[in-house]
């Protein structure tokens, strides 16, 4: 089960997207320097096929992606609800910040367009830091990852 903490659409998140972004608690990764802490307990609304399609509907026409921040407690949820978002709002793309290092085994990532993954290491900085360990894919219609250097 996922939850949504909260929402917001964001233009950083995505290359040239306009996302909604939803951020999902029960965060497992902890990752030291974290700056959503909030994130790793176990609050908000339950995120069914029913809220998923009623929270989408409000800014539909305002948004290009959809994006999934986190949901690494539950990653075929993540699998399934991204598909709910294709077959409801077929316009949308569809998006994943994972925090783990890689994609889980038997993911389909045909049901995204985009995915990040890697664990923040304060160090090395997020996405825009040039030492930064952590990686944005494009997904080709083939299923091949496509890095976005930002």
């Amino acid at each position: 089960m996922l939850k949504c903490y909260s929402f917001d659409i964001v233009c950083q998140e995505i290359p040239d997207e306009i996302s909604l972004a939803v951020n999902i608690s029960r965060c497992p990764n902890r990752c030291p320097g974290c700056h959503s802490p909030w994130l790793w307990e176990d609050e908000g609304e339950e995120m069914s096929d029913e809220m998923l399609r009623n929270l989408i509907g409000r800014y539909s026409a305002a948004i290009t992606c959809f994006c999934f921040m986190g949901g690494d407690a539950d990653p075929s949820e993540i699998e399934r609800l991204a598909g709910v978002v294709k077959e409801s709002f077929p316009h949308l793309k569809t998006a994943w910040y994972s925090g783990k290092e890689n994609i889980p085994v038997g993911f389909d990532l045909r049901v995204l367009d985009y995915v990040k993954i890697g664990p923040y290491v304060e160090a090395l900085g997020g996405l825009k830091s040039k030492t930064t360990n952590q990686v944005l894919y494009r997904i080709l219609p083939d299923g091949t990852l496509e890095k976005i250097l930002l």
